[in-house]
């Protein structure tokens, strides 16, 4: 499969893997004061490190760690936004619920009945923290902060490729749809559900590229989309 590996295209597709960080703030400096501007606290996940970073006014600010999804729910990579917080959701969400636009599901920060899966690849997509991680990170962010998941849409590399089709969710579907749309064959949203539109949209490009009009997203059409090289 080496010489399947994805290309890094467009805001959406975010490489983790040069990245190295170290935290300048261990603990929370109660002197800082809390900064209500949306746009100077931003949030970054790095689902293979476990980790969850604070940002204030470009500077970090706290980290923590985290359990995001398992190889087969997979936590969604991209540029989302907080759009709702709220407290006790139920005991597998622990104390505290963030919410993400993430356009295909319900996805969001949430705190566990679980902690021992914190470090882990243990969650059907969110991010897991403990309680009081979770606590502590409700009271700083502001509905409206950006949150980046760092990461590449089709997957890591030691992971195999899957067909896609109608029915199926995420971010590799949303990436399809972008391709189908650039090309001219797809003209609904770009929201990550693979329904009828995406499939008639997805059979015309496959008769138009000499392929069987099959509506399945396979390695050829992931290659012919330019996805894969």
């Amino acid at each position: 499969m080496s010489r399947y590996r994805s290309k890094l295209w467009g805001s959406i597709i975010l490489c983790f893997s040069f990245l190295t960080f170290v935290p300048i703030h261990t603990h929370a400096n109660p002197a800082l004061p809390i900064v209500k501007d949306t746009g100077l606290i931003t949030i970054e996940v790095f689902p293979q490190r476990h980790r969850l970073l604070v940002y204030m006014d470009h500077i970090p600010y706290k980290s923590f760690p985290v359990a995001v999804g398992n190889p087969s729910t997979p936590t969604p990579v991209g540029e989302y936004i907080v759009t709702y917080k709220g407290k006790n959701w139920g005991p597998s969400f622990g104390s505290r619920w963030i919410g993400l636009n993430v356009p295909w599901g319900v996805y969001g920060i949430h705190g566990t009945n679980k902690p021992f899966s914190i470090g882990q690849h243990a969650s059907h997509g969110c991010i897991r923290m403990r309680n009081r991680d979770v606590e502590e990170l409700y009271e700083i962010i502001p509905v409206g902060t950006k949150v980046t998941i760092f990461g590449h849409v089709l997957g890591e590399a030691s992971q195999e490729l899957r067909s896609i089709s109608e029915g199926d969710v995420g971010a590799v579907v949303q990436l399809v749809q972008n391709r189908l749309q650039s090309a001219g064959y797809f003209n609904g949203p770009c929201d990550g559900r693979f329904r009828h539109s995406t499939t008639n949209a997805l059979k015309k490009f496959q008769r138009q590229n000499g392929l069987i009009p099959s509506g399945v997203v396979t390695l050829t059409v992931y290659e012919k989309l330019g996805l894969l090289e």
